[in-house]
């Protein structure tokens, strides 16, 4: 389900987007609202509408992405004899995610999924 669209996301930053981005734009919006609601179905509209600009955020950066890979900081290319590197910001490897702060707007703070055994008894 799509919680925030393309201009929610566009507001958000100081860079334009092409439009074959807006289209991964709204691909992403789209994936990061089922994360969302695998984690917290019941949260308020408007902070799935936040979490999910911010997680597309972090997917997209704030810099040009053409011929980077998604979730680069810095690269280097090297005419001869052809080299090529690039530094992935850190925690963001392209993948969409939900941060500590995420996490909080939705109200699930920073519950791990698990419990132990010793909690049941009495």
């Amino acid at each position: 389900m799509l919680y925030a669209s393309v201009e929610d996301v566009s507001m958000r930053t100081v860079r334009s987007f092409t439009p074959d981005e807006e289209v991964m734009l709204a691909a992403l919006l789209d994936d990061a609202g089922a994360l969302i609601d695998a984690c917290a179905k019941d949260a308020d509209c408007e902070a799935k509408r936040i979490v999910s600009c911010r997680m597309v955020l972090r997917v997209m950066g704030a810099g040009d992405l053409s011929g980077a890979p998604i979730g680069a900081t810095q690269g280097t290319m090297t005419a001869g004899p052809y080299s090529q590197s690039w530094t992935i910001g850190s925690g963001s490897n392209g993948e969409l995610y939900l941060s500590k702060a995420d996490k909080l707007l939705l109200g699930i703070g920073s519950r791990i999924g698990a419990r132990s055994p010793l909690e049941a008894t009495p």
